[in-house]
């Protein structure tokens, strides 16, 4: 699996217009989310990773620049941020409370503890909770369940990195966390509001799908918001 992670690491960054997504050999897209914040999704899975495994890409005006994978119960196993430089992060072993998605559906709260590790050394510890709120949307023609969530992630210091908490999606079916609106926190104690909410789930065959151009609160006239990277790194929806 590891050539393919490069392959997708190394060719979603060429094009510069807008286009149609193209998953890796081995791979499927399934689905295309077209959200709030001026982001479009492609989900896909790949035969050669264990059973559960999805992978998202995400596009901005300016071309992608994330790359995730998750397991079955929705772990974040591993990410990509694909800026100037590629930087990997992945999933430590041994989680003293690994996320657990059908912990979630079955109990309403799911808590986790976990690290990651980037390939440039750092290190860091995540802490949080999804709980169900008992209520369900429809958006777009799917039914989804409402979440709240709260996590913070922190270097071997101890030291705040990231900080988040707000409201997100669920779709059973899918086992996928879709994002909402939420406030975060970089570190230095000020919350910043977001609003990654779902507008438009596409399928295989629907106008639009395996689409690279976002098409929701997007301007023209601005540069990629520097803080929409960090978001990756703060919502359950985002590695």
């Amino acid at each position: 699996m590891r050539h393919l992670i490069l392959t997708v690491a190394l060719t979603l960054p060429l094009p510069a217009v807008a286009g149609s997504f193209s998953a890796p050999e081995g791979c499927e897209t399934f689905l295309t989310v077209q959200s709030r914040a001026c982001r479009v999704s492609n989900h896909y899975k790949c035969s050669a990773d264990p059973a559960g495994d999805q992978w998202r890409a995400d596009f901005d005006q300016q071309g992608p620049f994330f790359l995730s994978r998750i397991n079955r119960e929705a772990e974040w196993v591993e990410s990509f941020d694909l800026g100037a430089e590629v930087v990997r992060q992945s999933l430590d072993d041994g989680a003293p409370d690994p996320a657990n998605f059908s912990e979630l559906l079955a109990q309403g709260l799911d808590t986790f503890e976990f690290s990651l590790t980037k390939d440039n050394g750092e290190h860091t510890r995540v802490t949080g909770f999804d709980r169900l709120t008992g209520e369900t949307t429809l958006i777009d023609g799917m039914s989804l369940k409402r979440t709240e969530f709260e996590f913070s992630e922190m270097d071997d210091a101890g030291n705040l990195l990231r900080q988040s908490r707000g409201n997100e999606y669920i779709s059973e079916d899918l086992r996928l966390f879709f994002a909402g609106t939420s406030e975060w926190n970089g570190g230095d104690g000020t919350f910043l509001p977001m609003d990654g909410s779902p507008v438009d789930f596409i399928q295989p065959g629907e106008p639009g799908f395996a689409s690279t151009e976002p098409l929701y609160d997007c301007d023209p006239l601005l540069t990629r918001f520097a803080p929409n990277s960090s978001q990756e790194d703060l919502s359950h929806d985002d590695l």
